[in-house]
């Protein structure tokens, strides 16, 4: 069996960003679900502090965690302050929950680079925040958009490559 890895991610409402993540190769499996908050057992009612995230598991032989985050960079807007489109609050943070210092240091080098490529007019504003547990979302907002395909979403490919 191959190995897999894992990087948390948050963008915005989960349900786009999860569903555009599934369709990139090498992404195996997604889950939707909370981190980064301040209660255990998160709902989704009630997550404070907590960011809607994604779980990805992807193929390090097929793709990197540089062309994924290179990737979740281009299907949300890193450069707004606790907002994607018309969701507003921590919940909706652009931010990228590492796992290890290595990790870190490598997202740290993504952000810069994608900052220098001026691709937006204003700077990245995603976090960088210590991963710690992450809540599984209810089962209804587990591939959200598949099952239901005329669903809200504000993330969508920006037409530019990273």
């Amino acid at each position: 069996m191959k190995e897999l890895s894992t990087i948390y991610l948050a963008g915005g409402c989960f349900w786009g960003l999860e569903h555009l993540l599934k369709s990139k190769g090498g992404i195996v499996d997604t889950e939707v679900g909370y981190t980064g908050g301040r209660n255990e057992d998160p709902t989704y009612e009630y997550h404070p502090g907590h960011a809607e995230a994604v779980r990805v598991s992807f193929d390090p032989g097929v793709i990197s965690r540089e062309d994924v985050l290179k990737y979740f960079f281009t299907i949300h807007d890193p450069t707004t302050k606790l907002r994607q489109g018309n969701d507003v609050g921590s919940s909706y943070r652009s931010a990228i929950f590492y796992q290890s210092e290595q990790e870190k240091k490598e997202v740290e080098k993504i952000i810069s680079e994608v900052d220098g490529a001026k691709v937006y007019k204003a700077p990245i504003v995603t976090t960088l925040e210590e991963y710690t547990k992450f809540y599984s979302a209810e089962e209804y907002h587990q591939d959200y958009l598949t099952k239901n395909p005329g669903g809200y979403t504000c993330h969508y490919e920006r037409g530019f490559n990273l």
